[in-house]
């Protein structure tokens, strides 16, 4: 089992407009931070891990910034013989500041994505699916989507962008300010980066 570095980038900032609820009952960039820091702690003194959290700061950080800081931690760790796993941390929406049906939990690799991103990706979603929190959309058969994000296209470590429910729904918007809704996305999260580490 390989030292593995889990560096954790909570999306967009706070000058990031339109990323909120239709309500404002709800912004992605607070959001994401506070599930950052909650995942930080969780994975601390975990056996092999050290995690990293990317962007500290409030405000928004450009992705080639964001891209600089993966690399540089990315070859710090090569010299140390440790390996990186980076997660960058979203909230999905489907329309344009009104409330939508789409619900549910999906987690994105790039067009490019290596099989170690591939398998957590994978691990990923069987833990959603465990959760209960795959929502109304059918799923492609990998159990991954596949985009072009810069940040999982430009990195070199297995990269996964995980979208956790919709900031346009309700009933998705109501789970994620819960306390157990928070602690969900934060086990999901945990348990595939466990499980990812006990398969290295």
């Amino acid at each position: 089992m390989k030292n593995l570095v889990v560096i954790l980038d909570a999306g967009h900032g706070k000058d990031t407009p339109g990323k909120c609820a239709p309500d404002k009952s709800l912004y992605e960039w607070k959001w994401t931070r506070e599930i950052v820091a909650m995942l930080c702690e969780r994975l601390y003194g975990l056996e092999h891990v050290q995690t990293v959290i990317l962007v500290p700061e409030e405000h928004d950080v450009p992705l080639k910034e964001r891209v600089r800081r993966v690399n540089t931690i990315y070859h710090d760790a090569k010299i140390e013989g440790k390996e990186c796993l980076i997660i960058s941390v979203h909230v999905n929406a489907a329309g344009h500041g009104t409330w939508n049906k789409a619900s549910g939990w999906s987690v994105w690799v790039s067009n490019n994505a290596s099989e170690k991103s591939k398998q957590f990706a994978q691990i990923a979603y069987e833990q959603a699916k465990l959760l209960d929190l795959c929502g109304n959309r059918v799923a492609p058969k990998e159990n991954y989507w596949s985009s072009n994000f810069y940040i999982l296209k430009n990195t070199p470590c297995p990269a996964v962008l995980t979208e956790n429910m919709f900031q346009d729904n309700q009933a998705d918007v109501e789970f994620l300010k819960s306390d157990d809704g928070k602690l969900k996305i934060v086990d999901l999260h945990f348990n595939a980066i466990k499980k990812y580490l006990e398969l290295s």
